[in-house]
Parts: structure tokens; C-alpha cells; sequence
């Protein structure tokens, strides 16, 4: 009987340890995520910051060259400028309010 016991205590003790090595394990790999995760959303930032950067020089360029495309009419140039300076100067109001 006394030997059943000394069994089962040895086994428990064998499971705890290998319990206690499994969550150390566990730990660490979450520990790693964590930082692989912190990583990347870092990287997601970054990559954001430069798809403005792009939308904006894209914007300017295009603007630039619809003004260039059309030189020929000066009249519809001036028109286009003004509708873009109202724009702007829309903005510049929704952003005071």
C-alpha cells in the first residue's frame, strides 16, 4: 500500500515538472509574440506613414499635371486654379470650425 502511494506521488511529482517546463515554454513563446507583435505594429505605422506621403505627392502631381495638360487654355486654367483655391480655402474653414 505504502508503495502505491510512493507510485503515485512520483508520477504527480514527474507530471508537475513537466507542467511547470510546459508553462516556463509557454512563457517564453508568448513573450516572443509579444515582441514579433509590437514589431509589426510598428511596421504597420510606418508603412501608414508612408502610404499619406504617397497619396499626397500623388495628389500634388496630378494636380500639377492637369495644370500642365491644359495650358494651352488659359481661361480653363484660370478656372481650374480657382476652383482648387475654393477648395483649399474650404478646408482651411472646416478645419478653424
Amino acid at each position: 500500500m505504502a508503495n502505491d502511494y510512493t507510485v503515485m506521488l512520483e508520477t504527480f511529482e514527474a507530471r508537475l515538472r513537466h507542467l511547470m517546463f510546459m508553462f516556463d515554454n509557454m512563457k517564453k513563446e508568448n513573450a516572443a509574440l509579444k515582441a514579433q507583435l509590437a514589431q509589426k505594429n510598428d511596421e504597420l505605422l510606418q508603412l501608414q506613414s508612408q502610404l499619406r506621403q504617397q497619396e499626397s505627392q500623388y495628389t500634388d502631381l496630378m494636380s500639377a499635371r492637369m495644370l500642365t495638360l491644359y495650358d494651352n487654355d488659359i481661361e480653363s486654367t484660370k478656372k481650374r486654379l480657382n476652383r482648387l483655391i475654393h477648395t483649399v480655402d474650404k478646408c482651411i474653414a472646416m478645419l478653424k470650425n
